[in-house]
């Protein structure tokens, strides 16, 4: 008993120091995100068209398409291997822009550069694949708050990257590129110690949920202070050097606070080791009569689950055989119940699913891809603000988005998908304002368009989980991402492309350009439009899912009343 209490210690020690070193892998794998902080370098250096540039963004969400050798590989690879092959990708990538953007080599033909932000773009699949994949089974009790904690942190990473180029080298695209270099294969290399899947102590679960709670609402607040303190540094203005350099000092602090909680948990497993052989010895003198918690078997039913299995073996055999010879048909499994890759390919839901992540991320993609052409176009030298408030306001729809919908399945059963379905209603509306071309209306649409794509990230990774199950959570998490280059280059390379281009006068370098609110106003239309679409598909699922999410909310209720009766007991 006292090997297995300490062993239990152990685990859940690993699991949120895990979850830390997760952490700070996704503060740095939002990368793909910052295209537009170097865009205008590239496109200066290559003569490229807008229409050519935004091929070059479509090439590296492209990279996000081959997410699903990530996928593959995460149910055959350890999770230090999937982090291992991300960093060195990454390095690789972004290290043949470095070159060519601080001009040590000339700039590389069109063709290997598509293939340099291909990799670039690859990589975050294993970093964010090893992360989310990694930490949603170990956490499988709290898939929202963990997922909102994960994917919050990812878009910080955008202004973490943004403002510390910004205070420590004057918006320098080649340092900027240096730091999407190194930094993240220096990460992931750290984050391969730590990072394990961990089997769930079931006889633990249901008391240590409260305290889950607890622990997640530490580094939820920890992540606001972080996006509070990048928003000030960004509303403020220029700063002197110093104030950079102190600014940044205190943001590395901030970033490494969550480590506060793995500490804290192995404190608090220290002080209470002393009073283990007391307890020990209680419960042996008692006996187990009963489970203790929901999970939790006594010696008898093991056996009796021992008889059980047994004959579910033979049971299994014979069945098998009886389908060799064609005389019976494997049942379909239901919404919510482990499916593999092709049972969920022949859902319904899947591809309702598919499509309105395609009419969210996709058009929220084409607006990060272009916003530092945007703001080009309506008279701002410095876009680098409205790449933060993306960043910024797409944390607080992340982390946001993850808890509370956690709270309202708990409290009242409501289906995750109407979180999805009103952040659609909510784009819509940015984007009709980005449209109408008024001063300011980049800014807000900026902070509504950030705010949106963040809760359909976040929203939609555990509404994948739940509705086909964590076996082949991987490779369905990382088909479902396939809208991200797909959307990438509909609504950026095609869409905004093309009508950008039909809009602009050429230039003596071969490029072109465009100044005025009708640049992207006909886009913005479009995809207020598809907006609406994917309103409508997330309503339709909303329906179709009712029946699962009670169920889960049953679950959820029964567990807190196990853990509320074994807390009487005790």
């Amino acid at each position: 008993m006292e090997v297995l209490n300490m062993e239990w210690k152990r685990t859940e020690i690993g699991r949120w120091l895990g979850l830390v070193t997760a952490v700070w892998v996704q503060c740095i794998s939002g990368n793909n995100y910052t295209f537009s902080n170097y865009s205008d370098a590239l496109k200066t250096l290559m003569g490229l068209t807008q229409l050519q540039l935004n091929n070059l963004s479509v090439a590296k969400d492209i990279g996000k398409a081959f997410g699903i050798l990530a996928g593959l590989a995460s149910d055959r690879f350890p999770t230090p291997v999937i982090l291992l092959i991300g960093s060195l990708e990454g390095f690789v990538g972004y290290g043949a822009q470095w070159l060519v953007v601080r001009r040590s080599i000339s700039p590389l033909p069109y063709w290997q550069m598509c293939i340099f932000l291909c990799m670039g773009g690859n990589s975050t699949t294993w970093m964010n694949t090893a992360v989310l994949v990694t930490c949603i089974r170990n956490f499988r009790r709290n898939r929202g708050p963990v997922s909102g904690i994960l994917k919050g942190y990812v878009g910080l990473s955008t202004a973490i990257f943004t403002d510390i180029c910004s205070a420590l080298f004057a918006d320098n695209p080649a340092a900027f590129l240096f730091m999407l270099t190194v930094v993240p294969a220096v990460v992931c290399i750290a984050a391969m110690l730590f990072l394990r899947e961990s089997a769930p102590a079931e006889d633990k679960v249901q008391e240590e949920d409260a305290a889950e709670t607890k622990y997640f609402g530490v580094i939820n607040a920890i992540a606001v202070v972080i996006a509070l303190y990048l928003l000030a540094f960004d509303l403020t203005g220029k700063h002197g050097p110093l104030v950079s350099r102190v600014f940044t000092a205190v943001l590395l602090v901030l970033l490494a606070a969550p480590v506060a909680v793995p500490i804290h948990i192995a404190l608090k497993a220290m002080c209470r080791s002393g009073s283990g052989s007391r307890e020990q010895t209680d419960v042996e003198a008692e006996g187990v009569r009963e489970p203790l918690l929901v999970g939790e078997v006594s010696v008898a039913e093991k056996a009796e689950e021992a008889a059980k299995n047994e004959g579910a073996i033979r049971s299994s055999a014979v069945a098998e055989e009886a389908a060799e010879e064609g005389n019976m048909e494997r049942r379909r499994p239901e919404i919510g119940e482990e499916h593999t890759i092709v049972e969920a390919l022949r859902t319904v839901d899947f591809w309702v699913l598919f499509l309105s992540f395609l009419c969210g991320v996709g058009t929220g993609m084409a607006v990060m891809n272009n916003m530092g052409q945007m703001g080009l176009a309506m008279g701002y030298a410095d876009v680098s603000i409205f790449v933060s408030m993306l960043s910024i306001w797409g944390f607080f729809g992340r982390i946001g988005s993850g808890t509370i919908s956690e709270y309202f399945i708990k409290k009242h059963a409501t289906p995750r998908p109407v979180w999805n379905a009103a952040s659609q209603i909510l784009m819509a509306v940015g984007y009709v304002v980005m449209a109408v071309g008024l001063p300011g209306s980049l800014f807000i649409g900026s902070i509504v368009v950030g705010l949106c794509y963040g809760v359909r990230l976040a929203v939609s990774v555990p509404t994948a989980s739940e509705l086909f199950g964590l076996k082949y959570y991987g490779l369905v998490y990382n088909i479902l991402i396939l809208n991200l280059p797909l959307g990438s280059f509909l609504f950026s390379g095609l869409l905004a492309g093309l009508l950008y281009d039909a809009q602009a006068t050429k230039t003596e370098g071969g490029g072109n350009t465009c100044a005025g609110a009708h640049c992207y106003r006909m886009v913005f239309v479009v995809m207020a439009f598809a907006s609406l679409v994917g309103f409508g598909l997330d309503v339709l699922l909303t329906f179709r899912t009712k029946k699962l999410y009670r169920k889960i909310h049953l679950s959820k209720r029964m567990g807190k009343a196990a853990a509320a009766h074994r807390t009487i007991k005790s």
